[in-house]
């Protein structure tokens, strides 16, 4: 499940420095941008990146007196939270106002009340490409997620895409970024296999876990993003983002077993069956649920960067992260915390 407290925010900026990204401050810049989800787990290192750059942040969320975390990550003044709501066109206007450029960073990986995926996924990002364009606004960055289809099955890629065409069609010159499945210390996918291996004597392997990832560092998807607001990249153009290495869904679930320190079994589970587990869960809270049925379809198909944007130069490589961190070198130190003897067992030996 997602940790959002100043302490993981403390040890991203520790791992930053470790794995020898600058966080020296540049003089500022006086530009403004504005980065809706900018207090979600993406969100937090572009804001975090851009301070570091010398631009001014409008972190627009809705709950800004819960984002005080993010005011340290600039100088006084240089980062500050305001409400915007992408149900509500007014706030969103009043958010891009004035700002030199727009990063919409908002994103759910399942329903929840009012905040559902056609809300989030395709009227939001509607919203946000429109009153940036009414507004002059000169670069737009809109993240998606590689598999975003409107031919898929699942809800969460579907309206990936209509919000991809809803974006270009109110801001043509948006560019586009669909990362695989990104890990980062607040991250749901390494921390949510861990919690449940931790208190689960079993894990599902949801069809024989051979599902591959290309999983991405969100510190190396926050430095592409900044890195298009100050002008790489193609406008209009569609980006995949993955990471150095493809593995599959079993691969993740040994290596998050192994950093985690704990070894449940193994219960493999068809599609049909984990969809049908998926279903009886249902009316459990998503932080409690394995997998929803919609994340069952997601699992079908692999979630790698295509060969069509690797041929047409549309990478990460080119937004230039050449060199993009590996899952070895950033995970365990934040699984570490699941160890049967808790964090910092290491030092006692």
């Amino acid at each position: 499940m997602p940790i959002a407290s100043d302490y993981t925010s403390f040890k991203a900026l520790k791992m930053n420095w470790k794995a020898g990204t600058t966080m020296a401050r540049q003089q500022p810049t006086g530009k403004l941008a504005t980065i809706f989800g900018g207090s979600g787990f993406v969100g937090r290192y572009v804001t975090r990146e851009l301070a570091s750059r010398g631009w001014r942040v409008r972190a627009a969320c809705r709950r800004p007196d819960l984002a005080g975390y993010l005011q340290p990550m600039g100088a006084v003044g240089q980062v500050f939270p305001v409400q915007a709501n992408l149900r509500y066109p007014d706030s969103v206007a009043r958010a891009v106002a004035g700002a030199d450029a727009v990063v919409n960073a908002v994103g759910i990986l399942a329903p929840s009340g009012r905040q559902d995926f056609e809300a989030i996924h395709v009227k939001g990002p509607r919203a946000i490409a429109k009153a940036a364009r009414e507004a002059g606004i000169g670069r737009f960055v809109h993240i998606s997620a590689i598999g975003a289809s409107e031919k898929s099955p699942a809800d969460y890629a579907k309206t990936k895409a209509e919000g991809e065409a809803a974006v270009l069609e109110e801001y043509p010159g948006a560019i586009i970024l669909r990362p695989s499945i990104i890990f980062g210390p607040e991250d749901e996918f390494f921390n949510r296999f861990a919690g449940m291996a931790r208190v689960s004597p079993i894990l599902p392997l949801i069809g024989g876990g051979k599902t591959r990832f290309q999983p991405v560092y969100v510190g190396d998807v926050a430095t592409a993003v900044a890195n298009c607001v100050e002008g790489s990249g193609v406008t209009g153009e569609t980006y995949e983002l993955g990471g150095p290495e493809t593995l599959t869904f079993k691969q993740l679930l040994d290596r998050t077993k192994t950093w985690a320190g704990h070894s449940p079994a193994y219960v493999s589970l068809p599609f049909w069956l984990a969809k049908l587990q998926a279903v009886f869960t249902w009316p459990l809270p998503n932080f409690l649920r394995p997998v929803t049925v919609d994340q069952v379809r997601l699992l079908q198909v692999d979630n790698v960067v295509s060969d069509a944007a690797r041929n047409g130069h549309r990478t990460i490589a080119e937004l230039g992260v050449p060199s993009p961190h590996t899952v070895s070198t950033i995970v365990p130190e934040y699984l570490e915390r699941f160890k049967s003897r808790g964090q910092f067992a290491h030092y006692r030996g």
